[in-house]
């Protein structure tokens, strides 16, 4: 750690003390404050691994190539906090809910918030490849009631365990994504076609990253859901496939046993129902 002494006590100050010492009086306000921490731990790690100077830079080189891969299509970064479970932590803390209540999990990098607004039973499979799949599902409060008017986003990967986002110039815009806004009863339909488990990207920093420290990758089989309502907490999270033999090691920790579901099997047709348990903000409680 880079050291001064001070003139006056003798006491060693390091860049750390300095760096608090600059903010002054606004020390305790949000933004220096978190800077302040976010140093501190950085700092305390830097001691801990005693990088050597090369291997500092080679940090630097990564967190530069992370950005660059980063685009409107695209999100590295928040591919590396899935990665590292910080985005699963994340949820965990802002998102403690009773029992009963549908799970958040990580939105993860593929989200779309652009998706567009489809009638009730809408097929959001543009290109028809895949085994087709009926999603019947019902979004309720914590006492059983229909939330009428809550907004659904679901987006998924195709067949080969791609994305739409990444593959804009092989599958059509907006593939297996879809809006749609519960009828009076809470209910919800679309088609669709059944997911496939993939890899998470490993063309990237976040992936080379992946391979080197030989860390599961294979996600698991999923549909994900993006649920809100006015007065209730918004929902992110995913619907899994009992049936997928990666359950157990996810590699953006989103895997719990309320959110495993059987998709049950027909002639030419396969299908899931599936429910969203709501729970209202302190806000709309309080009135």
């Amino acid at each position: 750690m880079t050291m001064t002494i001070d003139a006056a006590s003798g006491r060693a100050i390091s860049s750390l003390d300095r760096l608090d010492s600059r903010f002054g009086d606004r020390a305790g306000e949000a933004l220096p404050s978190t800077l302040i921490a976010f140093a501190a731990h950085l700092h305390a790690l830097v001691r801990e691994l005693q990088p050597s100077r090369e291997e500092w830079r080679g940090f630097i080189a990564l967190l530069k190539d992370i950005g660059e891969y980063s685009h409107d299509r695209r999100d590295e970064w928040m591919l590396i906090s899935d990665l590292l479970g910080i985005s699963a932590l994340v949820e965990e803390m802002n998102a403690c809910r009773p029992a009963g209540a549908t799970p958040n999990t990580p939105r993860g990098p593929f989200f779309r918030a652009d998706a567009p607004m489809l009638p009730l039973g809408s097929d959001i499979c543009l290109d028809g490849k895949g085994e087709p799949l009926t999603v019947r599902g019902r979004v309720l409060d914590l006492h059983g009631k229909p939330v009428a008017g809550a907004e659904i986003i679901t987006w998924q990967a195709n067949a080969q365990g791609f994305y739409e986002n990444q593959q804009p110039d092989d599958q059509p815009e907006f593939n297996l994504r879809g809006r749609f806004v519960t009828d009076e009863a809470g209910h919800f339909q679309y088609r669709t076609i059944m997911p496939s488990g993939y890899p998470v990207p490993l063309d990237g920093p976040a992936g080379e990253l992946m391979k080197r420290a030989g860390l599961p990758s294979r996600r698991p089989a999923h549909l994900q859901f993006h649920v809100s309502a006015d007065g209730f907490e918004t929902i992110t999270t995913h619907i899994f496939d009992a049936d997928d033999p990666h359950l157990a090691n996810d590699p953006l920790f989103a895997v719990k046993p309320e959110l495993v579901k059987s998709f049950t099997h027909g002639e030419g047709q396969c299908e899931l129902d599936c429910t969203f348990v709501m729970v209202r903000t302190l806000e709309e409680i309080s009135r």
